[in-house]
Protein backbone atom coordinates (compact mmCIF):
# COMPACT_ATOMS: atom_id res chain seq x y z
CA UNK A 1 0.00 0.00 0.00
CA UNK A 2 1.18 3.52 -0.70
CA UNK A 3 2.57 5.54 2.19
CA UNK A 4 1.36 8.88 3.53
CA UNK A 5 4.31 11.24 3.86
CA UNK A 6 4.90 14.78 5.06
CA UNK A 7 8.03 16.53 3.80
CA UNK A 8 9.66 19.89 4.49
CA UNK A 9 6.99 21.00 6.96
CA UNK A 10 8.51 23.86 8.93
CA UNK A 11 7.58 24.71 12.50
CA UNK A 12 8.87 27.20 15.04
CA UNK A 13 10.56 26.25 18.30
CA UNK A 14 7.17 26.55 19.99
CA UNK A 15 5.51 24.32 17.40
CA UNK A 16 3.64 26.74 15.14
CA UNK A 17 3.36 25.98 11.42
CA UNK A 18 2.16 29.50 10.57
CA UNK A 19 1.57 32.80 12.27
CA UNK A 20 -1.54 34.95 12.35
CA UNK A 21 -3.55 36.57 10.98
CA UNK A 22 -3.29 34.90 7.57
CA UNK A 23 -4.32 37.03 4.61
CA UNK A 24 -3.81 37.48 0.88
CA UNK A 25 -0.91 39.83 1.63
CA UNK A 26 0.54 37.67 4.43
CA UNK A 27 -0.08 33.96 3.75
CA UNK A 28 1.83 32.94 6.91
CA UNK A 29 0.65 35.79 9.10
CA UNK A 30 3.21 37.50 11.32
CA UNK A 31 5.68 34.65 10.64
CA UNK A 32 6.30 35.98 7.14
CA UNK A 33 8.93 33.79 5.47
CA UNK A 34 10.86 33.05 8.67
CA UNK A 35 9.85 29.38 8.64
CA UNK A 36 10.89 28.82 5.04
CA UNK A 37 14.14 30.75 4.58
CA UNK A 38 16.16 27.55 5.07
CA UNK A 39 14.42 25.94 2.05
CA UNK A 40 14.56 29.02 -0.17
CA UNK A 41 18.34 29.07 0.34
CA UNK A 42 18.79 25.58 -1.16
CA UNK A 43 19.69 24.63 -4.71
CA UNK A 44 16.45 22.68 -4.92
CA UNK A 45 14.57 25.96 -4.56
CA UNK A 46 17.00 28.36 -6.25
CA UNK A 47 19.86 27.58 -8.64
CA UNK A 48 23.08 28.53 -6.94
CA UNK A 49 21.75 27.80 -3.48
CA UNK A 50 23.22 25.48 -0.87
CA UNK A 51 23.82 21.80 -1.64
CA UNK A 52 24.25 20.44 1.88
CA UNK A 53 21.93 18.66 4.27
CA UNK A 54 19.08 21.15 3.82
CA UNK A 55 19.12 20.62 0.07
CA UNK A 56 19.14 16.84 0.45
CA UNK A 57 15.99 16.99 2.57
CA UNK A 58 14.32 19.64 0.41
CA UNK A 59 14.76 17.58 -2.77
CA UNK A 60 12.82 14.65 -1.31
CA UNK A 61 9.66 16.75 -1.48
CA UNK A 62 9.19 15.80 -5.13
CA UNK A 63 10.13 12.11 -5.09
CA UNK A 64 7.65 9.26 -5.35
CA UNK A 65 4.29 10.99 -5.02
CA UNK A 66 1.16 10.35 -7.04
CA UNK A 67 -1.29 12.63 -5.19
CA UNK A 68 -1.41 15.38 -2.58
CA UNK A 69 -3.84 16.34 0.19
CA UNK A 70 -3.92 19.85 1.61
CA UNK A 71 -6.13 21.93 3.84
CA UNK A 72 -8.27 24.87 2.77
CA UNK A 73 -5.88 27.40 4.32
CA UNK A 74 -3.00 26.13 2.20
CA UNK A 75 -4.98 26.60 -1.01
CA UNK A 76 -5.93 30.19 -0.33
CA UNK A 77 -6.41 33.01 2.18
CA UNK A 78 -9.43 33.14 4.47
CA UNK A 79 -12.53 33.70 2.38
CA UNK A 80 -11.21 32.26 -0.90
CA UNK A 81 -14.32 30.07 -1.09
CA UNK A 82 -16.33 33.24 -1.79
CA UNK A 83 -14.19 34.06 -4.85
CA UNK A 84 -15.11 31.83 -7.81
CA UNK A 85 -12.04 33.06 -9.69
CA UNK A 86 -9.48 32.05 -7.04
CA UNK A 87 -7.07 29.44 -8.50
CA UNK A 88 -4.54 29.03 -5.69
CA UNK A 89 -1.29 30.81 -4.78
CA UNK A 90 0.90 29.22 -7.42
CA UNK A 91 -0.13 30.67 -10.80
CA UNK A 92 -1.29 28.62 -13.75
CA UNK A 93 1.30 25.86 -13.28
CA UNK A 94 1.35 24.79 -9.63
CA UNK A 95 4.31 22.75 -8.36
CA UNK A 96 2.39 19.60 -7.48
CA UNK A 97 2.01 17.89 -10.90
CA UNK A 98 -0.47 15.36 -9.50
CA UNK A 99 -4.12 15.18 -8.51
CA UNK A 100 -4.35 17.45 -5.45
CA UNK A 101 -7.19 17.19 -2.95
CA UNK A 102 -8.19 20.33 -1.05
CA UNK A 103 -10.21 19.71 2.12
CA UNK A 104 -12.99 22.26 2.43
CA UNK A 105 -16.55 22.34 3.74
CA UNK A 106 -17.54 24.19 0.56
CA UNK A 107 -16.57 22.00 -2.42
CA UNK A 108 -16.50 23.31 -5.98
CA UNK A 109 -15.89 21.64 -9.38
CA UNK A 110 -12.37 20.33 -10.11
CA UNK A 111 -9.84 22.87 -11.36
CA UNK A 112 -7.44 21.59 -14.03
CA UNK A 113 -4.16 23.49 -14.21
CA UNK A 114 -1.07 23.32 -16.43
CA UNK A 115 1.68 20.83 -15.64
CA UNK A 116 -0.48 17.93 -14.51
CA UNK A 117 -2.06 19.42 -11.38
CA UNK A 118 -5.81 19.12 -10.97
CA UNK A 119 -7.34 20.48 -7.77
CA UNK A 120 -10.25 18.47 -6.39
CA UNK A 121 -12.29 19.98 -3.54
CA UNK A 122 -13.52 17.52 -0.93
CA UNK A 123 -15.72 17.77 2.12
CA UNK A 124 -14.43 14.59 3.71
CA UNK A 125 -12.86 13.10 6.83
CA UNK A 126 -9.11 12.37 6.78
CA UNK A 127 -9.75 8.67 6.17
CA UNK A 128 -12.23 9.36 3.37
CA UNK A 129 -9.91 11.86 1.68
CA UNK A 130 -6.98 9.46 1.94
CA UNK A 131 -8.95 6.65 0.30
CA UNK A 132 -9.68 8.91 -2.69
CA UNK A 133 -6.09 10.15 -2.92
CA UNK A 134 -4.64 6.64 -2.67
CA UNK A 135 -6.79 5.48 -5.55
CA UNK A 136 -5.49 8.37 -7.66
CA UNK A 137 -1.87 7.80 -6.59
CA UNK A 138 -1.79 4.17 -7.64
CA UNK A 139 1.53 2.61 -6.60
CA UNK A 140 3.00 5.97 -5.59
CA UNK A 141 2.78 7.67 -2.21
CA UNK A 142 0.41 10.39 -1.02
CA UNK A 143 1.95 13.68 0.12
CA UNK A 144 0.24 15.46 3.00
CA UNK A 145 1.00 19.09 2.32
CA UNK A 146 -0.38 20.87 5.38
CA UNK A 147 -1.13 23.18 7.00
CA UNK A 148 -0.58 22.34 10.63
CA UNK A 149 -4.24 21.58 11.37
CA UNK A 150 -4.47 19.01 8.58
CA UNK A 151 -1.17 17.37 9.52
CA UNK A 152 -2.25 17.18 13.16
CA UNK A 153 -5.61 15.62 12.26
CA UNK A 154 -4.05 12.97 10.02
CA UNK A 155 -1.39 12.10 12.60
CA UNK A 156 -4.02 11.87 15.35
CA UNK A 157 -6.06 9.51 13.14
CA UNK A 158 -3.04 7.22 12.70
CA UNK A 159 -2.82 7.85 8.95
CA UNK A 160 0.72 9.23 8.57
CA UNK A 161 3.65 6.89 7.91
CA UNK A 162 6.52 9.37 7.57
CA UNK A 163 6.75 12.88 8.98
CA UNK A 164 9.64 15.22 8.13
CA UNK A 165 9.54 18.38 10.20
CA UNK A 166 12.01 21.24 10.09
CA UNK A 167 12.36 23.00 13.43
CA UNK A 168 13.36 26.62 12.77
CA UNK A 169 15.01 28.58 15.64
CA UNK A 170 12.35 31.25 15.97
CA UNK A 171 9.59 31.69 18.54
CA UNK A 172 6.23 32.78 17.09
CA UNK A 173 4.10 32.76 20.22
CA UNK A 174 0.83 32.44 18.31
CA UNK A 175 -0.60 30.94 15.15
CA UNK A 176 -1.58 27.42 14.15
CA UNK A 177 0.20 24.87 16.33
CA UNK A 178 1.09 21.33 15.27
CA UNK A 179 1.62 19.42 18.50
CA UNK A 180 -1.63 19.97 20.41
CA UNK A 181 -3.23 16.65 21.30
CA UNK A 182 -0.38 14.53 19.89
CA UNK A 183 1.08 13.23 23.13
CA UNK A 184 3.40 10.20 23.16
CA UNK A 185 4.24 10.06 19.46
CA UNK A 186 7.52 8.47 20.55
CA UNK A 187 5.54 5.33 21.38
CA UNK A 188 4.52 4.74 17.75
CA UNK A 189 7.24 6.50 15.72
CA UNK A 190 10.98 6.08 15.46
CA UNK A 191 12.44 9.57 15.71
CA UNK A 192 15.71 10.86 14.25
CA UNK A 193 17.20 14.35 14.29
CA UNK A 194 19.78 15.97 12.01
CA UNK A 195 21.16 19.43 12.74
CA UNK A 196 22.07 21.72 9.88
CA UNK A 197 24.68 24.50 9.68
CA UNK A 198 21.79 26.79 8.69
CA UNK A 199 20.48 26.51 12.26
CA UNK A 200 17.44 24.35 11.56
CA UNK A 201 16.93 20.83 12.85
CA UNK A 202 15.44 18.16 10.61
CA UNK A 203 13.15 15.92 12.65
CA UNK A 204 12.07 12.66 11.00
CA UNK A 205 9.35 10.44 12.47
CA UNK A 206 8.79 7.04 10.87
CA UNK A 207 5.90 4.88 11.98
CA UNK A 208 6.98 1.57 13.48
CA UNK A 209 5.70 -1.64 11.93
CA UNK A 210 3.14 -3.42 14.13
CA UNK A 211 4.85 -5.95 16.40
Amino acid sequence: MSLVRVHNFSISLDGFGSGEPQSLESPFGHAGQKLHQWMMATEHWDTGGSVGVDNAFAARHDVGFGAEIMGANKFGPPGWQDDPDWRGWWGEEPPFHTPTYVLTHRPRPPLEMAGGTTFHFLDASPAEALAVARQAAGDLDVRLGGGATVVREFVAAGLVDHLHLVVVPVVLGRGTRLWDGLEALEDTFDIETVSSPSGVTHLTLTRRAPS
